[in-house]
């Protein structure tokens, strides 16, 4: 089951650095050059100078990684860095709109949870990971001796009773208030300290009678904790159950939360020329029924009436919605998938469309040759009607049920069929690794 315990915590001194709007950042795999120079820039104490420093080169002895513990260990020398004087858990509650206006709310509660491998059950992945994150993350973890990134994991919750438990300590508190300033501003971040004994005992009660959670983001920060984890105990073989680095740092979210939102995240095809577009629609019509749409409205319309069966809708300067013909056609292709996979609308697209009718191969599209992943569908139809891309791919978002369902029947989902949004941020609390979990 599921063990979570609460811990004292590295975080910013608010009196060092005035704003944590200015220190704190995206997860690192968000933050690309343009936005790494922005953080820069933003305050001489923020946090991407741990998260993802800058290379200038690097040497062995000088490196982002060592350059990592210096910043930790001079801002806690300086005060910048504080570390909490008891065991706590930390609450975040983001407030957001989603792009078509609708505000929501989601709670996360940050907790050190006790590793666990995904065939232990305790808490499943519904993605693969690629290698070269994991050595980046482990090399930070081993510089620094801390887990810096938080794991978004999501845990059964059906009457959302842990967020109740929590909810009187917030009432009776007033949160700290921020905004990541670079790429998620519109989301304000409100945070608490949550450290009265009584109430962590019954999150923690409540928490270890669960199993089957789920990372929603943070895959490789997870995997990058077991091996961190395993690599330590065979140094200390006798080190206690209660050893920091027998944990990593989650926030977890109810599977219940009202705010949980995923966003659909779209296929923009380019570089590509075996088939126009009227010759893929032609070539399709053996395993959808394409209906021509007369405008982008109505095919958006058309998709959204259609969620929870494979279905999404296709641009190429003209619109069609592409509706699965059988449910059987992809048991036919993928026979040794679990029938949640082939329900996905992700797995559907990707099987029969980009493999089978268009000839992509699985590593092709995995080192996206020709493709693009946008969150934005309107870039999507500005770029195929500027002549920058052949068509576009428009799905609806993959529902909370199929995620779990491909999780519990051990299958991982196509890349990108789940964008959680909005992130958890990084730098506002993080999980020390020496010593023990008290």
């Amino acid at each position: 089951m599921a063990t979570i315990r609460p811990f004292r915590g590295i975080r910013y001194r608010l009196e060092a650095i005035g704003d944590l709007s200015c220190v704190i950042t995206q997860p690192y795999d968000r933050i690309h050059e343009p936005e790494q120079a922005a953080y820069y820039a933003l305050h001489p104490y923020n946090f991407v100078r741990i998260e993802l420093g800058r290379g200038e080169p690097d040497t062995p002895t000088d490196n982002r990684y060592t350059r990592a513990r210096a910043c930790a260990d001079s801002w806690l020398a300086q005060g910048v860095f504080m570390r909490e004087p008891q065991p706590a858990l930390y609450i975040i509650e983001q407030h957001f709109a989603t792009p078509d206006g609708r505000a929501f709310v989601r709670r996360g509660i940050t907790a050190a949870f006790r590793l666990a491998r995904f065939e232990e059950g305790v808490i499943l992945p519904h993605e693969r990971t690629l290698s070269s994150p994991k050595v980046d993350r482990l090399n930070l973890t081993r510089a620094t001796e801390v887990a810096w990134g938080h794991i978004f994991v999501l845990y059964p919750d059906p009457a959302n009773h842990i967020n109740q438990i929590v909810q009187p300590f917030l009432d009776a508190h007033p949160p700290m208030v921020a905004r990541e300033q670079i790429i998620e501003p519109a989301v304000e971040q409100r945070l608490w300290v949550l450290d009265d004994p009584a109430i962590i005992s019954a999150v923690v009660e409540e928490m270890s009678s669960k199993r089957g959670l789920i990372i929603a983001d943070g895959h490789h920060r997870y995997e990058t904790a077991l091996n961190y984890r395993d690599a330590l105990r065979a140094q200390h073989p006798d080190a206690p159950p209660e050893a920091a680095f027998n944990y990593g740092l989650v926030t977890l979210v109810s599977m219940s939360d009202p705010g949980l939102v995923i966003l659909p995240t779209h296929r923009l095809i380019h570089s590509y020329a075996r088939l126009d577009g009227a010759a893929l629609l032609n070539a399709l019509q053996p395993y959808f029924d394409v209906q021509p749409m007369p405008n982008r409205e109505a095919c958006l319309a058309a998709l959204a009436e259609c969620a929870g069966r494979p279905c999404f809708g296709f641009y190429d300067g003209t619109h069609a919605l592409l509706r699965l013909r059988a449910e059987d056609i992809l048991s036919h292709l993928a026979p040794e998938r679990h029938p949640s996979w082939r329900a996905l609308d992700v797995a559907v697209l990707h099987k029969i469309v980009l493999e089978h009718v268009m000839g992509l191969t699985q590593d092709s599209i995995a080192r996206q040759e020709n493709i693009h992943y946008l969150r934005d569908v309107t870039a999507g139809y500005h770029a195929v009607d500027q002549g920058q891309a052949n068509f576009l791919f428009v799905l609806n978002p993959t529902p909370i049920e199929h995620v779990r369902a491909c999780a519990e029947a051990g299958e991982t989902m196509p890349q990108k069929s789940t964008d959680f949004y909005p992130k958890i941020i990084s730098g506002w609390v993080a999980l020390p690794l020496t010593g023990v979990i008290p």
